[in-house]
């Protein structure tokens, strides 16, 4: 078995080489409806509501809705089935994970001097979980035309041949298109045109005649989390008001292994018949937002919210590593596998990414102490996400704004109360922020719960269900032949809350 080596373990790659798309733009700009249990029961719809600590993350005006000084945490566990289709191939693949998503406090005091109209005021901390990156996705199917091949010559092709077959390579010397050109090229999944060093025209070595039996498997985990630092007002019962101070990171970890296998070389050239192509990726930042929120009183029952929620911030840093197999035949059987292997990790240089900021509009009911209904519109325009320094990133951006659109929420939630039990159920639609809506399509989900209040503690238990479906390509070029995937997610949340 061959191998071969570079001769450095991590390099430092130009900026504007990186692969950073439109899929990654989507990934740190949606948000799952993650938080309270009884926050999720009722599908999220908290604007007008206040008085729970997720809500907080929906109107900052809701933490002086709490009648006493609280503290809180929620446990929940994530279930999720992705169905993949692959040219007529059904495969299914499931996930599970389990942890503390919530974490907050808030503090309320009664202002005593009520001569300026002030009567109350709350601070809150809270840590929610915005998003739970853990997830397993397996597709499988015969393409009948397209191959690894051509992702590796949609990089080479303008590359020098004398770049690609080098094999003394230094810190920081290959860029991202230079690195895969050099992994299909020493697999010999590409060839060169001709034997000149200066010739930029490569052909693919994989067996010609159709029939690519491809699988893609991708395993990811990690979390977006969101630490608001909250404070807000009451002024003569009526207006509440509010802002949060977000601090966000992320972790995200995704390892892609592709497969891929035909049957069609019969002749005497080394065709390749066989490919394992693996990525690993890991990206890591932090940044910040803040929200500013009112509710209105307009009678003792109804209630009217706005919000606004910033874009966020983000400086993130990637770092990839990729290796690669391939094995060739011809009449007289398989060949010894070209492994190329070059221990390199590629540390990218920081970049920035700003997603979309959020308007929510909301209305309340609340009959008496029995129990109330909510509605929650929110409106999201994707196609302002944008990374950062523009002049390198300026084809993804235009691609984000011509592709992406206005994103409407509808969130209702309703809650009724039978003396000490609280029974809740939600509806929540999302549209797709994508124009043609089915790269990804719209998200519908349900929710329901049932809460206990023993005095001084309070424990909530919710249920919800979403469902999605939207196209994944296995490569952002060459082979872009995508696999249409169903996603449900199904969770169970736990909240303890303890009146202080």
């Amino acid at each position: 078995m061959k191998k071969i080596f570079l001769s450095f373990a991590i390099g430092l790659v130009a900026f504007n080489t990186q692969a950073q798309n439109i899929n990654d733009a989507l990934l740190y700009s949606q948000d799952n409806m993650n938080g309270t249990a009884r926050f999720r029961a009722m599908g999220g719809a908290f604007g007008a509501l206040g008085g729970d600590f997720s809500a907080l993350n929906v109107n900052p005006a809701g933490s002086v809705v709490f009648a006493n000084n609280q503290v809180g945490f929620t446990i929940s566990n994530y279930n999720i089935k992705n169905n993949s289709n692959y040219f007529g191939l059904n495969t299914t693949e499931k996930d599970n994970a389990f942890d503390i998503n919530q974490l907050g406090g808030v503090y309320v005091f009664e202002n005593e001097d009520k001569s300026s109209g002030w009567s109350k005021f709350a601070v809150a901390l809270n840590y929610d979980n915005v998003n739970n990156y853990d997830n397993s996705i397996f597709s499988a199917g015969t393409n009948p035309t397209n191959s690894i091949s051509n992702y590796f010559l949609s990089y080479a092709n303008g590359i020098p041949l004398s770049t690609v077959n080098g094999t003394d390579y230094y810190y920081g010397d290959l860029f991202y298109d230079e690195q895969q050109a050099y992994l299909g090229y020493k697999s010999k999944i590409i060839v060169g045109a001709n034997s000149n060093p200066d010739s930029t025209t490569y052909t693919s070595n994989v067996a010609p005649g159709g029939n690519y039996y491809q699988e893609n498997s991708i395993s990811t985990t990690g979390y977006n989390g969101k630490l608001s630092f909250n404070g807000s007002a009451q002024y003569k019962d009526r207006l509440l008001v509010g802002v949060n101070l977000n601090a966000h990171f992320s972790d995200y970890r995704k390892r892609t292994s592709f497969f891929e296998s035909n049957n069609n070389n019969t002749s005497a050239v080394d065709f390749v018949e066989r490919v394992r192509f693996n990525n690993d990726l890991y990206t890591y930042g932090n940044g910040f937002s803040f929200q500013i929120g009112t509710i209105y009183k307009a009678t003792k029952e109804f209630r009217l919210g706005l919000a606004y929620q910033s874009p966020t911030w983000m400086r993130y840093t990637d770092e990839l590593t990729q290796n690669i197999a391939a094995v060739s035949s011809n009449v007289d059987g398989e060949l010894p596998a070209d492994v190329v292997d070059p221990q390199l990790t590629m540390v990218y240089e920081p970049y920035r990414l700003r997603t979309p900021g959020k308007w929510t509009g909301s209305i309340a009911y609340v009959f008496g102490k029995t129990g109330l209904i909510s509605f929650d519109y929110a409106i999201k325009d994707y196609s302002n996400t944008s990374f950062t320094p523009d002049r390198d990133f300026e084809d993804q951006n235009n691609l984000i704004s011509n592709v992406l659109d206005i994103s409407n929420e509808f969130r209702v939630g309703a809650e009724y109360k039978i003396k000490q039990f609280s029974l809740r159920g939600g509806y929540r639609f999302e549209e797709s922020p994508y124009k043609n809506g089915e790269t990804i399509g719209d998200l519908t989900g349900y929710s329901a719960g049932i809460g206990y209040n023993f005095g001084e503690i309070k424990v909530d238990l919710a249920y919800s269900y979403a469902e999605r479906d939207y196209k994944q390509q296995f490569f952002s070029q060459g082979l872009v032949d995508a696999a249409t995937i169903n996603s449900k997610n199904s969770n169970i949340s736990l909240t303890m809350l303890f009146e202080l």
